[in-house]
């Protein structure tokens, strides 16, 4: 299939998987184009997300505004959404997230860290020709077509804590959890040898860290010959994890995009930023093809992630998603 368009703008970025009208997939190009009936669409670029002052994104977010506002001539925030793709090695996604959350004010974020097929090297984004990393894509988008932003994960913390005694913010490296070896401290919390730790350990043992009354997954990326734990999330020395325990994610999901289609009498399509650990789990415990049909029979579309990013938090091992109801349910 060709497509002569050579005005038409465009955003997106590497990833780890793909969910398409088929499914779960790995290794597809997957394309969404928002018909310009429906949809008016502003978008930017920030580079240098390593060396970017926060206020410049909260500056950034506000051209965005203006410039979406001087086009349909007005802003409601019930019909307009913020979608985001991060680099998902830059090791900036909090404080990128949480700075163009401020500048949307009660606009909804939602949108996803770029991969790349877990070999955890360089991910790209993309935008109108321009292919960078350390970079972020803010494209903010109002439509008249009703829609709900929405997050769901699968797993209930226990009581079993490791408390970070040593680590390296910058690199997201814990070395120590409870003055311990972190791959032996947290391979004794989940009853497995540091020898066997892969990532499918990490995906089907999460830790989860409490903010403001809620559980929120604090993902383990890989381990080091040392015996340090990178993660996906920003770690710090004194933070206390819980080891989860997975529950159903089939059951879970289902009952989220339930709800979802209750919210909106109806869902046309979803788009959908899934946790390549969640890819990994799904596997791990033989439900790869009932998440996968899930997906396909609620019109899923979107990629496996390296974080995901709902309002002002940036999360990991979550499923967050933007679902659009049809426009005669709405009428």
């Amino acid at each position: 299939m060709k497509i002569n368009a050579p005005a038409l703008a465009y955003a997106g970025c590497s990833t780890a998987g793909e969910i398409t009208p088929r499914g779960l997939e790995e290794g597809q190009i997957l394309a969404l184009l928002l018909p310009s009936a429906s949809f008016s669409v502003a978008s930017t670029m920030v580079d240098s997300l390593s060396s970017s002052g926060m206020d410049r994104i909260t500056d950034e977010v506000g051209a965005l505004r203006r410039s979406l506002q001087g086009r349909v001539g007005y802003e409601r925030t019930n019909t307009t959404f913020a979608l985001c793709f991060i680099d998902g090695l830059s090791y900036a996604e909090e404080a990128v997230t949480s700075a163009i959350h401020w500048g949307l004010d009660d606009i909804p974020l939602i949108g996803g860290s770029a991969g790349d097929d877990l070999k955890f090297e360089t991910t790209r984004l993309i935008s109108n020709g321009r292919v960078t990393s350390d970079s972020a894509i803010i494209v903010l988008i109002t439509t008249e077509i009703p829609f709900h932003v929405f997050k769901t994960d699968n797993f209930v913390p226990t009581d079993e804590k490791l408390v970070v005694t040593a680590s390296d913010p910058d690199q997201r490296t814990v070395r120590e959890f409870n003055a311990t070896n972190a791959a032996e401290e947290y391979a004794a919390s989940v009853g497995v040898i540091p020898q066997m730790l892969t990532p499918l350990s990490f995906a089907s043992h999460p830790v989860v860290v409490k903010v403001g009354g809620e559980f929120y997954c604090r993902s383990i990326q890989k381990m080091h010959a040392d015996g340090s734990l990178s993660f996906f999330c920003a770690i710090d020395d004194g933070v206390v994890l819980s080891i989860a325990q997975p529950k159903g994610m089939v059951e879970s999901t289902r009952a989220a995009l339930r709800d979802v289609e209750d919210r909106l009498g109806g869902i046309d399509m979803i788009l959908g930023f899934d946790c390549v650990l969640r890819r990994l789990d799904a596997r791990n415990r033989q439900v790869f093809r009932e998440i996968s049909e899930l997906y396909k029979v609620n019109n899923v579309i979107g990629f496996g992630t390296y974080g995901e990013q709902y309002r002002s938090m940036h999360l990991n091992q979550t499923f967050t998603g933007i679902a659009f109801g049809e426009r005669q349910a709405a009428e």
